[in-house]
């Protein structure tokens, strides 16, 4: 591993409670004791560790956040110039005016925009907006959705009942128990539950949650049957954008599939990596935000707007989505190709530019994680997902996908010898929320 940057870690865990800032960047979910842990530079999909050896970012990019690929030089560009006029006033940035006129373009039934700079912070926002609105308490929701106590309250009643929304163990502690039943979730594709939850409280739900998409399509009905029950007992239907916002089109993905949501949450691509999110929606809707207090000091810098119209206007000049989807579908093709050469019993799942696969097998977490450790060995960041971006090129999945049928066939070999255990360098890759100690 990085030996600066494991240095660095081991103050990081003696100063900052869990050691980094998002647990998706946590060393421990990818390599535990031999991922590089910090960069020193990116560029595109290269990134460079703190003793500057250069690796291949075949993984997650950001977190999603780098949809065009770090440090993109049209975005970082308007970002200068930015810098350059000023990003903070008295007075207000005309480039938010600007990005709103954008989003409405783009999402036609939308007529009004607010902003944050952070995907979690978003939801919360449209969650407030939508309470407003109703004078109702419930959220009826599916999928993952942030960190703030309006989601994580759902483990109030049940702890487990977050964790097939995407990561395992949240916990629910400094969660005010008088949250308890209004955050209800339902599994995607099973509108028969979010019947069940609707029922009873015909008159107390003032939104249902989803992300349009996400690890499966969409069956022909659910995406309707949502919307319907939304509108027949009075509630906002809300979309979680913040991952699949971008991915399939220029916009959200609910535009694919014909879904009319009352407000769209956006993060994470939406600015290339610069801190943007925003909530649009119908204007009967936002004007409820007019109603409540939301307001923030950050919001209201200028490099977010700036990045975030330097990215969608790219985003469209180059249909970059397009291009999104083929990598990706060239990297689960591949990783079905190479499963099946090696004999090893793997599971492609996700959207193309938010590809997943798990090796099923009762040692499928060590030995994802020594999918990962000999990858890093060969010079990539590599895991159990792959987000595309438009960096991408052709010839970086040729050589990734020749790397992973030797690895998958070298997995192969371990998990028939039995010694997937006895070849990691350190401990098992942790699967959802563990407290370090």
């Amino acid at each position: 591993m990085s030996r600066a940057g494991g240095e660095l870690y081991y103050k990081a865990k003696g100063r900052i409670p869990g050691g980094t800032q998002l647990l998706s960047k946590r060393p421990e979910m990818f390599l535990p004791d031999q991922w590089p842990s910090y960069y020193s530079k990116a560029r595109g999909i290269e990134v460079w560790d703190l003793d500057g050896r250069k690796y291949l970012d075949m993984c997650y990019c950001g977190i999603g956040a780098c949809i065009l690929g770090a440090a993109d030089p049209d975005v970082d560009r308007a970002v200068r110039n930015a810098i350059d006029q000023g990003t903070m006033s008295t007075l207000n940035c005309p480039e938010e005016v600007g990005l709103a006129e954008l989003l409405c373009e783009l999402h036609p039934w939308a007529d009004m925009v607010r902003y944050a700079r952070s995907g979690g912070e978003a939801m919360a926002i449209a969650i407030r907006i939508a309470r407003a609105y109703t004078g109702r308490d419930t959220v009826a929701f599916c999928g993952y959705h942030g960190w703030h106590d309006w989601y994580l309250s759902a483990n109030l009643a049940e702890e487990s009942a977050l964790d097939g929304h995407l990561l395992p163990g949240l916990d629910p502690a400094g969660v005010p128990r008088g949250l308890l039943g209004t955050a209800l979730p339902f599994r995607y594709n099973r509108v028969e539950e979010l019947q069940s939850i609707v029922e009873d409280r015909v008159n107390r739900v003032a939104a249902v949650v989803l992300e349009p998409v996400r690890n499966h399509e969409p069956e022909a009905s659910f995406l309707k049957q949502v919307k319907e029950i939304a509108v027949s007992i009075g509630a906002v239907l809300i979309t979680d954008e913040v991952s699949s916002g971008f991915r399939l089109l220029t916009g959200g993905a609910h535009l694919r599939y014909g879904l009319k949501p009352d407000i769209a949450v956006f993060a994470k691509a939406l600015g290339n990596g610069y801190p943007m999110a925003a909530i649009l929606g119908g204007r009967s809707v936002m004007e409820a935000a007019q109603s409540t207090f939301i307001s923030s000091t950050s919001w209201t810098e200028r490099v977010g707007p700036a990045a975030a119209l330097a990215t969608v206007e790219k985003h469209r000049r180059c249909n970059v989505a397009k291009h999104l989807i083929r990598i990706g579908t060239r990297v689960q093709d591949g990783w079905r190709m190479a499963a099946e050469q090696a004999g090893l019993p793997v599971e492609v799942g996700g959207i193309p530019p938010l590809a997943h696969f798990a090796i099923a097998d009762e040692l499928g977490q060590a030995a994802r994680t020594l999918f990962t450790q000999l990858m890093l060995e060969r010079g990539y960041l590599a895991g159990a997902g792959f987000y595309a971006t438009y960096a991408h090129k052709d010839c970086h999945v040729d050589e990734y996908l020749k790397a992973v049928q030797e690895v998958f066939a070298h997995i192969a070999r371990a998990v028939k010898q039995g010694t997937v255990l006895t070849q990691l360098k350190g401990p098992v890759a942790h699967e959802g929320f563990e407290r370090l100690t």
